[in-house]
């Protein structure tokens, strides 16, 4: 059904109609849709362009719509372009012309920004208490290895000996940060645009900051031009789904390389596995090559509505079309790909032996010799350069520079004691980092015991976030 058409003399050509179309997708917004109509309404009677009794029937026939989409009796048809279109003719065939009254005063250009934005801030809260989940998996994993000791890298090489709780935990911090991202979000875009018209406000809504109000917004945008221009909170919501999927990525790249034959440190499951159709000795991670192949999805898409963006005169354009697409994939990508890394996570098993018996290899403990020194009032320049003639020496002899003897150790620098075991080992290493940011066993502990009460604070204020959306949108 179209919503426009008086002044011309045709109705559009049939690729028009095919490129305008965009109800195969913005239905997705249909309940928004019919709940932001419901505010609408209620602003209308207020301003006595409706009358109380033709309200009333307006918004029983919008309930009942509600009902029917969601029980899928109700649905979109090849002669709506969009979904608001839809709900238009749902609204006329329950109550004739009255069904086309609830359109005063307001544009689909104000209508389609508000019910996004309704869309995104229901999606984004799913997600954040998903990630709940996601970081409460890591800690519980962190906390079961806080003492096993494993190699830790940089630029893929042996570097420092660390314990394996401490590589899992640094996920639950960037998880952390995303989800205040997600509250950040939450509390800069809950601004509604509703009331904006076309472009210029409405002569007909003159009180938009009580739709505002009712729809669970904490502001009104107060530039109607800006209101229906801005797609900001699009594109914001776009970068933390593209950063969430980057810190996905990274842990699908880790699960990767870590269940490799060559390293052999995690088990993977075998519900969080597949086979191969010709080699049947194959376990393949695939949960974790998909999160990290996905991930250049989730970039795709807020790279491609930045795009769309760039140089857009202002108001609207129809170009704004485009921002829907991106953001539908984004939410059902996380949707599908966060439950499936937490079972993976749960679920793979770690060889404590095998990551323990690498912990100490290509000079891990390098540092340790320099760090001694220092201790012993050696400049750091002059212990670096010592440590790295003690790694010389090792690697001449095809050792280890723990494996140097005392008396190597004190032919190459006087104060390079035999007291300096007590810090050339794995566990030594680690022990000596006690710091709050350390590798310790007790730093390990007191971390994860942080991160479980900022996750749970986290938790709590998303739950809260959503429980006062559900009530909002209860018609």
């Amino acid at each position: 059904m179209a919503l426009w058409g008086g002044r011309f003399s045709q109705g559009p050509a049939q690729s028009v109609a095919a490129l305008s179309r965009s109800v195969d997708f913005d239905w997705r917004l249909a309940q928004y849709d019919i709940r932001v109509n419901v505010a609408h309404v209620h602003g209308l009677t207020a301003s006595k362009v409706i009358a109380a009794p033709d309200a009333e029937k307006i918004i029983a026939a919008l309930k009942e719509l509600s009902s029917e989409i969601e029980k899928g009796s109700f649905t979109y048809n090849d002669s709506d372009e969009d979904v608001h279109s839809a709900i238009e003719r749902g609204l006329i065939a329950k109550l004739g012309a009255l069904g086309g009254a609830f359109r005063a005063g307001r544009s689909r250009n104000d209508l389609v920004v508000t019910d996004f934005k309704l869309y995104i801030i229901d999606h984004i809260m799913e997600i954040a208490q998903t990630l709940s989940l996601l970081v409460d998996a890591l800690n519980r994993v962190a906390a079961d290895y806080k003492g096993a000791l494993a190699p830790g890298f940089t630029h893929l090489q042996h570097a420092q000996p660390i314990n394996f709780g401490h590589e899992i935990a640094k996920h639950s911090h960037s998880f952390l940060r995303d989800i205040d991202r997600i509250t950040d979000w939450l509390d800069r875009n809950s601004i509604s645009p509703l009331g904006a018209g076309a472009l210029a406000g409405s002569a007909l809504q003159p009180h938009p900051e009580k739709s505002a109000e009712e729809l669970g917004f904490t502001g009104l945008h107060l530039n109607s031009i800006d209101a229906v221009s801005d797609r900001d909170f699009v594109a914001e919501a776009l970068f933390i789904f593209s950063l969430i999927g980057i810190h996905l990525s990274r842990i699908g790249e880790e699960f990767t390389i870590w269940s490799t034959t060559e390293f052999g440190w995690a088990k993977l499951d075998d519900a969080f596995s597949t086979g191969s159709s010709i080699m049947p000795q194959k376990k393949n991670p695939d949960i974790a090559e998909l999160a990290r192949g996905k991930s250049g999805r989730l970039i795709g898409n807020l790279t491609g509505l930045l795009t769309v963006l760039k140089g857009l005169p202002f108001a609207y354009n129809r170009d704004l079309q485009e921002d829907k697409e991106p953001v539908f994939d984004s939410v059902e990508t996380l949707q599908v790909i966060l439950p499936a890394v937490i079972g993976m996570i749960e679920t793979t098993t770690f060889d404590r032996a095998r990551m323990a018996g690498g912990a100490v290899a290509g000079h891990a403990l390098a540092t340790e010799i320099a760090d001694f020194l220092a201790r012993s009032g050696v400049p750091f320049s002059q212990a670096h350069e010592t440590s790295g003639k003690c790694v010389r020496l090792a690697d001449s002899l095809g050792i280890d520079v723990h494996e140097l003897t005392d008396a190597q150790l004190s032919e190459i620098h006087p104060s390079l004691t035999p007291a300096i075991r007590a810090t050339l080992s794995g566990e030594g290493a680690t022990s000596s980092r006690a710091s709050l940011n350390g590798t310790s066993t007790s730093s390990i502990a007191a971390q994860v015991e942080s991160l479980v009460a900022q996750n749970s604070k986290a938790l709590k204020k998303i739950e809260d976030a959503r429980s006062s959306f559900s009530r909002m949108m209860s018609i």
